[in-house]
């Protein structure tokens, strides 16, 4: 996910001064819109079409391993944040020893003791 992001700061700071010196070669009432499609197509439609394929490529472990029922496991990262290593399909990163499920009820009894 922050390979997404920052990809999308490379292409706005590279778009930015672009549009910038194109602003003299384009009519103002034009360079408007053709800044808002600029925008649209270099930066924020490239970054959404990333972020479907990172779904698309963690989909099956977001939804379908033990770590995805585990507190420890982030999702917008797929991340084990217990052991800061990403899992996958065929690796745990604990093996399956660290894994504590999500909203357990002992958690809240800590809290108010």
């Amino acid at each position: 996910m922050g390979g997404i992001i920052f990809w999308a700061i490379i292409r706005t700071a590279v778009l930015i001064p672009a549009l910038w010196i194109l602003q003299g070669y384009i009519e103002y009432k034009y360079w408007w819109w053709f800044g808002i499609m600029a925008i649209y197509g270099v930066i924020i439609h490239p970054a959404m079409i990333q972020y479907r394929l990172f779904k698309e490529e963690n989909d099956e472990i977001i939804n379908h391993t033990l770590c995805s029922t585990c507190k420890h496991f982030d999702k917008t990262a797929v991340i084990c944040l217990m052991y800061d290593k990403h899992p996958t399909l065929d690796y745990l990163p604990c093996g399956g020893t660290g894994w504590e499920p999500v909203g357990e009820k002992n958690e809240e009894r800590e809290i108010y003791s």
